[in-house]
């Protein structure tokens, strides 16, 4: 091997190359550090890190089929950096600005001062419960007379907020109103102040452009609805309140989320609020984004779906809606013509106050359509909340779940299994209807038959067994077997049957209450009497119930006594999708054991109650529909003066169940009057499912 030699030119010129990269270097770094040293130190310096909260998206809400019923809409809120803002030499210049900006692009700001806009200034006469407990609080806070007028508070606000005499009233008002805003919610202790909600594009763009100081741009999500139905089961989101926040900030809500307040967005909370995630955000001094870090990621809530089915709740909805305006029409008739014979009585106050029809399964229990009138729009309640609250007919009260009525006759298929099984009568016993039950006519108490008190003659019904006494609603022979029957041992089937027990759904529901001796007093005040027994054993004395119980209640009778649970929710997935947290399986509440003989008595006897002719009127009703169909007519009294509630249930094919349907009208006369109204969900139900014979969808009632 030869040795290379290395010339010494080479070695100079890489040494000459070395030395200049070096100096150079060493010059750059001189610049830098000592005379750009300040400079750059002085702007790294004006870099701010700032952690914030970024809201995770909530789950989505749908029905059986997953239709979509609920889901998120990206919107962007415009907040105000009080701690920039207030630095500005002259804020209330700024908040005039911007107020300005959002006008001119045709959005709107947030203003809670309830002070009219424009002088004389006067309290906002139409001012709402929330404003008012604000208003209270601030008065507080800053330790301001409750007897102030609005022109006194101005004067006040003025002084305290600078707002000096270069302003015009109106721009006095815009900018104390803004402030006020602010400072308003460190009294009440509540969210962060939003100037914008839902921000348009075009006033992001102008602010992001004009760089304004102390505004903020923050991603959000609103609720989008499928469906302008189901109002009351979807119930609604809102900010927090307090007492609100003190329970979900141990579950690390942020001051400003967003949380159900009502119906399934209250009941699945937990499944359906997500987690926030964390960011650390470095700004300039000029307020620009320069990087972003995400500490934690959100992690989006969960999806929902629900037992019902959204087509059959919007006919259900629009078919109840409209028999109750059949109806009026009908009391408004017979009362042209003059005091009404027989059930109904135009004598009587008789406006319709409200409705309610459950549809359930009847093998599985589940809802499937829950209509409650009247109703209002979800979309826009915290707009027309005090509004709605304030309607007399009580629109935002859900009388499906809370309503509790007296279930008159339909709870006569109760007592009879109830007899029947303790032995009191058999299915061939018959018991002679004598039109006044005076067994205890001496203690001052004859109970009357329907049909003796209705008719010009007096007239009764014949021997009846358990079947014809139902097919009849002979209230003889119930009271007859109820007196031997108990209140107690009545009470227990009534409780088998869910009734005046919770149903097992999960959102918020009256109890309702099964007639007994511990409670008689706090309900009617007086001792309880042996007349309260036999008024409980057709459906009156303190029995109130549900419209959701007496549904259930239905299914058991057309199962022959298997009570399923009422739960709502029928599976629970994550938000992508992969995975079914949560899937429905039926669930036994309880069973009502009796022979088969005895469930087939009572099932004969609701069939011919809508079949034998002489019930004319009700076949008229049931006579083509598809199905055969077997229910029970109830009249629930509500005392003297003012007419009944029309009740109803139903259950179908007779032979073997697959739905049942309970319908109330309040004040709408007697259950034969309102089960027009079960009839065409009836048909709809069968129409929908794929059962019937023409594709033909839209019904009397529906049009």
């Amino acid at each position: 091997m030869h040795n290379r030699l290395v010339k010494p030119g080479r070695v100079a010129g890489l040494v000459i190359l070395i030395l200049l990269l070096l100096t150079v270097y060493l010059v750059a770094l001189y610049k830098l550090q000592i005379i750009e040293g300040e400079a750059n130190y002085n702007r790294s310096s004006e870099l701010t890190n700032t952690e914030r909260v970024v809201t995770a998206a909530r789950g989505n809400i749908y029905d059986r089929y997953g239709r979509t019923l609920v889901s998120n809409e990206e919107t962007y809120n415009l907040k105000i950096d009080t701690d920039k803002l207030f630095a500005n030499d002259d804020p209330n210049s700024v908040i005039l600005e911007l107020v300005h900006m959002v006008q001119g692009y045709g959005d709107e700001y947030t203003d809670d001062l309830p002070i009219t806009m424009t002088p004389p200034f006067e309290y906002d006469p139409d001012m709402t419960a929330i404003q008012r407990t604000m208003l209270d609080a601030y008065y507080v806070r800053q330790e301001i007379d409750p007897n102030s007028t609005a022109v006194e508070l101005m004067s006040y606000m003025r002084t305290r907020y600078n707002i000096d005499n270069s302003y015009s009233a109106e721009e006095m008002r815009i900018i104390a109103g803004v402030r006020y805003s602010i400072n308003v919610r460190y009294a009440v202790n509540t969210a962060d102040y939003i100037f914008v909600e839902d921000a348009s594009m075009k006033l992001i763009s102008s602010i992001m452009e004009n760089k304004l100081v102390g505004i903020e741009v923050e991603r959000a999500y609103s609720r989008k609805y499928g469906t302008e139905y189901a109002a009351h089961i979807l119930g609604y989101t809102g900010l927090m309140t307090q007492e609100e926040y003190e329970k979900y900030s141990l579950l690390n809500y942020s001051t400003d989320a967003m949380v159900g307040k009502d119906g399934v967005e209250y009941a699945f909370e937990n499944y359906l609020h997500g987690k926030d995630g964390k960011v650390i955000e470095t700004r300039n001094s000029a307020g620009t984004v320069l990087a972003t870090v995400y500490e934690e990621e959100p992690e989006p809530g969960n999806h929902v779906y629900l037992t019902i089915d959204s087509v059959l709740q919007e006919q259900t909805e629009r078919i109840l809606a409209n028999g109750v305006s059949i109806l009026k029409q009908n009391i408004a008739q017979k009362r042209a013509e003059g005091t009404a014979r027989g059930d109904y009585n135009v004598d009587l106050k008789d406006e319709i106050t409200g409705a309610a029809a459950v549809v359930v399964n009847v093998k599985t229990g589940e809802p499937l359509a829950m209509a409650s009138w009247p109703t209002y729009n979800v979309a826009t309640i915290l707009e027309d909340y005090q509004e709605l609250l304030e309607a007399e007919n009580a629109p935002l009260f859900n009388r499906t779940l809370m309503g509790t009525y007296a279930p008159g006759s339909t709870f006569k298929p109760c007592t009879a299994i109830a007899a029947l099984t303790m032995g009191i009568v058999n299915t061939e016993d018959k018991i002679k209807c004598e039109g006044v039950y005076t067994r205890y006519a001496a203690e001052g108490y004859a109970p009357e038959c329907w049909i003796w008190n209705s008719t010009k003659d007096h007239l009764t019904h014949p021997e009846e067994n358990v079947t014809t006494a139902i097919r009849d609603s002979c209230n003889y022979y119930f009271y007859s077997i109820g007196n031997y029957l108990g209140v107690d041992d009545l009470g227990k089937f009534a409780a088998n049957f869910g009734l005046g027990e919770y149903s097992g759904i999960e959102l918020v529901e009256a109890k309702g209450n099964m007639s007994n001796q511990a409670n008689h007093m706090d309900y009617a005040g007086t001792e309880w009497r042996i007349g309260d027994t036999l008024q409980a054993a057709i459906g009156q004395s303190d029995s109130v119930f549900t419209p959701i119980q007496m549904a259930e209640y239905c299914a058991t009778v057309a199962n022959s006594g298997t009570r399923y649970s009422a739960s709502i929710l029928k599976s629970i997935r994550n938000y992508d999708y992969s995975e079914k947290l949560y899937d429905r399986e039926p669930t036994v509440m309880s069973t009502v054991e009796s022979a088969e003989y005895n469930w087939a008595a009572v099932h004969e006897g609701m069939w011919q109650v809508l079949n034998d002719y002489i019930n004319e009127k009700n076949v008229n009703v049931w006579v083509d529909c598809q199905w055969r169909v077997a229910g029970k007519t109830g009249t629930a009294q509500k005392g003297e003066g003012i007419q009944n509630d029309g009740i109803f249930m139903c259950y179908a094919p007779y032979k073997d169940p697959e739905v049942a349907i309970f319908v109330v009208v309040e004040r709408g006369g007697a259950g034969a009057d309102v089960q027009f109204i079960a009839r065409h969900i009836m048909d709809a139900y069968i129409t929908i499912m794929g059962y019937s014979d023409t594709s033909e969808t839209e019904m009397t009632l529906l049009k």
